[in-house]
């Protein structure tokens, strides 16, 4: 199966949809049949607004957010959510009322750390995670442990797309969702029904796009 023609799903508000190519794609835990692209999301000032100012939606006065935890490369997204955040005069308990925007290091091993410096901005934090997708949960699943580990606290589990609606005991909120995409589908590489079907797979994914096989 090549890969097809890339389109967007667009929605009612402006700068806010995805894009989405249809093909046969591997990620480092699963294969998908859409490579959905949020790198102009992760990198244009309005559209990174724009999936703020939908996120924000899902956080209500009740909800504590301290510091932002940007994966996968969503830092102007966070940076964004922060400043609606803050407009909207939700409840924040840093000493500076303010909200720190971090990114996590990552091991060899695949786990996330912080270093020194770093470590304050989520000991005793209430942090809001912010992934690009929660599709397989892996990287939601570690980014929970680290802060678990940190002494930090979960204030929730954003994203611009998941498949599931909770992670590690906790509700994933997310701007599109598999409803969103006809026919989207996610399997263990040892269960994709088009790899048993013998279709080669296009090409593999990571956080920076795909690369044609």
């Amino acid at each position: 199966m090549a890969i097809g023609k890339t389109y967007k799903i667009k929605t009612k508000h402006r700068n806010l949809y995805l894009r989405v190519t249809p093909g046969h794609f591997a990620t480092s835990h699963s294969h998908i049949n859409y490579f959905i692209d949020v790198t102009t999301q992760k990198t244009r000032l309005s559209e990174a607004s724009a999936i703020a100012k939908e996120l924000v939606t899902y956080y209500n006065t009740n909800t504590i957010v301290d510091t932002i935890l940007c994966l996968d490369g969503t830092q102007v997204i966070g940076t964004c959510l922060a400043q609606e955040l803050t407009n909207g005069h939700y409840m924040n308990m840093n000493a500076h009322q303010t909200i720190y925007v971090v990114t996590p290091e990552h091991t060899s091993g695949s786990q996330l750390i912080f270093r020194d410096n770093v470590a304050p901005m989520i000991t005793g934090k209430h942090v809001l995670i912010l992934a690009a997708s929660v599709t397989t949960g892996y990287t939601a699943q570690a980014a929970v442990e680290a802060l678990n580990y940190y002494g930090g606290y979960v204030a929730g589990i954003c994203s611009l797309f998941a498949t599931t609606e909770s992670c590690a005991g906790y509700p994933v909120c997310s701007v599109f969702n598999p409803n969103d995409i006809a026919g989207y589908e996610s399997h263990p590489a040892h269960e994709c029904p088009l790899c048993k079907s013998g279709e080669r797979l296009d090409a593999l994914v990571n956080g920076f796009g795909y690369s044609k096989l």
